[in-house]
């Protein structure tokens, strides 16, 4: 199977390992940055191409949309209109623009889509989701999910200021470069909108994008869930809590443990990360997942499709967190 990676910075470059890896030799590699060639050219199996012309030629069956996120939608509508089955990145995209035309693409053409949120391939918050699944905490009523990390600490022997995640118009900022937050407060609690946020701008770093936002999500089951992202937090931080109405589930990266609390006194059930496990794992997990379900024909999650409904509340948190707050008199 032909594979096509249009964009090779540090996840494309991720990518193309694990694809490597898991027995995918026939590579095609993309990306208009020389030190991106670079970077890539001893690295994985595969060929490096100028062009996208130069990819298109080669006929590629996936195509890997792992470029700054103000290209996805329109490499992977390039990609759709060749019937190439699609794995993007999140965020699905920086704004709305050519996002239903993509998705009626795939629907049209009968493609697989995924977008990649590699959070749900972490043991804990799968661990999460089927505790949820099952009912272990009765109706869920609320929920709070927190990360924080420090964007030059991100790709070390870069200069942050001139990546991607420093410029609103290429799709930066803690609201879309954290989205995996909000993906999984709709993966774990249903459907929902966003009904307030507020940012404050990363100017610590001299940057104008969001350095924190906040956001509340009501769910259409009646649940509420807060998040909370920032790109200016020094220590890294991933953690969530949800409330229901028998019990509490609360995971935490750094522990790393998923703990089950439940009423009247119980002792709370506590399952800690397997211990042979490494971060590269999820990425992996998530890769062996699209493949499969390439193979069989089968739908992936988080379809392009899912992806819009999250990129819609994403947006929706911007749109509210730009807003100047009227003065209290």
């Amino acid at each position: 199977m032909r594979i096509a990676i249009l964009g090779c910075g540090s996840i494309g470059r991720r990518h193309a390992r694990n694809l490597t890896a898991l027995g995918q030799s026939d590579l095609v590699l993309f990306d208009p940055d020389p030190a991106a060639r670079s970077a890539t050219a001893d690295a994985p199996a595969g060929r490096f191409v100028g062009t996208l012309d130069e990819v298109w030629r080669a006929e590629p069956a996936v195509v890997f949309v792992t470029s700054p996120s103000h290209l996805h939608v329109a490499q992977a509508l390039e990609a759709a209109r060749r019937s190439c089955d699609l794995f993007i990145e999140k965020p699905l995209s920086h704004d709305w623009n050519g996002v239903d035309e993509l998705c009626a693409e795939v629907a049209r053409r009968g493609l697989l889509s995924m977008v990649g949120c590699n959070m749900r391939f972490h043991p804990g918050p799968a661990r999460v989701k089927a505790l949820l699944d099952r009912g272990a905490i009765g109706r869920v009523l609320a929920a709070r999910l927190h990360t924080g990390s420090y964007l030059p600490d991100w790709r070390p022997g870069t200069d942050y200021r001139q990546s991607y995640s420093a410029s609103a118009a290429r799709g930066g900022g803690a609201i879309l470069d954290c989205i995996h937050e909000i993906d999984l407060a709709l993966w774990f609690l249903g459907p929902g909108t966003a009904a307030a946020s507020a940012s404050v701008p990363a100017d610590s770093l001299g940057l104008d994008v969001e350095g924190i936002a906040e956001i509340l999500i009501r769910h259409d089951s009646g649940a509420l869930s807060s998040v909370h992202l920032s790109i200016v937090q020094r220590n890294y931080q991933r953690e969530c809590r949800l409330v229901g109405s028998e019990g509490t589930i609360a995971w935490s990266f750094e522990e790393p443990t998923v703990t089950l609390q439940g009423g009247g006194g119980a002792a709370a059930r506590r399952d800690p990360l397997p211990a042979d496990w490494s971060i590269n794992d999820m990425y992996l997990d998530e890769l062996r997942d699209f493949l499969g379900c390439v193979e069989r024909r089968a739908a992936p999650s988080n379809s392009v499709n899912e992806a819009r409904a999250t990129l819609r509340v994403a947006l929706e948190a911007k749109a509210t967190a730009s807003q100047t707050p009227t003065e209290v008199r």
